[in-house]
């Protein structure tokens, strides 16, 4: 498959943490609800596994499994929306997710994939995944988070 057939969202963020807390932070239920609007996660993080995520009111928001789990260092779900029929229909995606520890930081690189052009799922991740991080970031650092309430719209303002 060629790059013009490829939607890729990146994101880059350095974290004042270790990558055992980060990888904690990412993995447990008890810390997702809090930086990610009341979203939980359920699988037990083995490759293979299945994965999904909910919605506070228990609605199923997305789906897929575990492609790879190496704690504290590296993690790929195969993900695919499950509660918009237009984003579901694209199929799956991947997300990988890097932690590399740098001095006092981790750096967290978050890289989401899907092999098509012009992904509505990848626009609505690319304005989703930087007001998670960012509560994720805040978070570890201060015990706040830095966004209140998820704004589904944020990728569509330029």
């Amino acid at each position: 498959m060629t790059d013009a057939a490829v939607s890729t969202f990146v994101y880059v963020t350095y974290i004042r943490t270790t990558p055992e807390q980060l990888w904690a932070a990412l993995t447990r239920p008890e810390f997702t609800r809090q930086y990610w609007f009341g979203i939980e996660q359920e699988t037990d993080w083995q490759v293979g596994s299945p994965w999904q995520i909910r919605f506070a009111d228990g609605r199923i928001a997305d789906t897929g499994e575990i492609v790879e789990a190496d704690p504290p260092r590296r993690l790929s779900i195969k993900w695919r929306n499950e509660f918009r029929p237009e984003l579901k229909a694209e199929g799956f995606s991947r997300c990988t997710m890097v932690l590399e520890p740098t001095g006092g930081a981790v750096k967290l690189t978050v890289t989401h994939v899907m092999e098509r052009s012009g992904s509505k799922f990848i626009e609505a991740v690319s304005g989703g995944w930087p007001q998670i991080l960012s509560n994720l970031k805040s978070l570890l650092e201060t015990g706040e988070l830095a966004v209140a309430e998820h704004d589904p719209d944020a990728s569509q303002r330029k």
